[in-house]
């Protein structure tokens, strides 16, 4: 017979399940009244941090007025030679993520093809900061959405380098529309036709130039992932360069090409403070677990590392989401 003093069957178990309690509360409500933890900084510098100036810019977007300027240099970066001696087409490359990947293209030993709608100011800024690295950069101006065109950047890419071995599609256009219904037909081609059938075009006028051991990098998004209620078509293309990486990637095993993309989430570049309302442009990247957005020199080292045939020469195929700790 147990004896009478003896707690009941479970009873000094809920009496420690209820300090526990009692000492969670207490730390609960400490923490309710602690200061909200201020946004990640895990790099070799400071990153800007929301709130930014409220801004609102014209499509295609200059880098040059976007105020912080993106950071793209990479100063802290050591090159090593992993693309020594190489040749890279970048489309969008005369600002955000493909002016970093540019940059860091060239400190690793790469001349530089770049592609470019119309922003010449940008692109000239993307120029001199390739040939500060020692290497070589030849501007396109053009729209990838037209076939002829990207047949066009590839033949002259060939014709002053001799060769192509890393194609980057980066080149993109977005822009919201808070409903189905506001959606037009218009703006809907826009979109398709530069992300979708851009980085198509690119890669069959790049791929007949390109041997063993060359590299496609698409650059999609977290969009393409997640979605996005007001980017309904813009996540609708991100998700189909998704597909179409890993497709294009089994297309290509044969000849030695690998094919992989890098998943950016909220980065400070261009597309986004021409793409939002100026007081959403002020909260950019906030709502990331790191309550900021990244900027381009925190996306580049992933692209080398994928053009790279030193760092990933049994990768293909794969989607590297870089989205702030989601």
């Amino acid at each position: 017979m147990p004896s009478r003093k003896e707690p009941a069957p479970g009873k000094a178990a809920a009496a420690k399940q209820r300090k526990v309690q009692s000492q969670v509360d207490s730390t609960d409500r400490q923490k309710g009244k602690a200061a909200k933890p201020k946004p990640m900084q895990a790099g070799a510098r400071t990153y800007p941090e929301p709130p930014f100036p409220r801004q609102h810019h014209p499509k295609p977007g200059m880098e040059a007025d976007i105020d912080p300027a993106p950071m793209y240099d990479a100063p802290f970066y050591l090159g090593s030679k992993k693309l020594d001696g190489k040749v890279a087409l970048i489309t969008g490359g005369d600002s955000g993520i493909g002016r970093a990947v540019a940059v860091l293209f060239a400190r690793e030993g790469a001349d530089i093809a770049v592609s470019y709608l119309s922003e010449h100011q940008d692109a000239e800024a993307t120029k001199r900061a390739v040939e500060a690295e020692g290497r070589t950069c030849l501007l396109l101006p053009g729209d990838v959405s037209k076939a002829r065109h990207c047949r066009s950047l590839v033949e002259k890419t060939v014709k002053a380098f001799g060769k192509l071995d890393v194609l980057v599609n980066n080149a993109a256009f977005q822009i919201h529309s808070e409903t189905l219904e506001d959606l037009t037909d218009e703006h809907f081609d826009t979109t398709l036709k530069t992300n979708l059938y851009g980085y198509f075009f690119m890669a069959k006028a790049a791929v007949p130039h390109m041997k063993p051991g060359s590299a496609i990098i698409n650059t999609g998004s977290v969009t393409g992932i997640d979605g996005s209620k007001e980017l309904l078509d813009y996540s609708m293309t991100k998700g189909g360069i998704h597909a179409f990486t890993r497709a294009l990637s089994s297309n290509l095993i044969a000849r030695g090409i690998r094919v992989n993309a890098v998943a950016p989430g909220p980065v400070w570049t261009p597309l986004n403070p021409s793409e939002k309302p100026a007081d959403k442009v002020s909260e950019f990247g906030a709502k990331t677990p790191m309550q900021r957005p990244a900027q381009p020199e925190e996306i580049a080292p992933a692209y080398v590392f994928f053009a790279s045939p030193h760092c990933s020469s049994y990768i293909t195929g794969e989607i590297l989401p870089i989205i702030g700790g989601y």
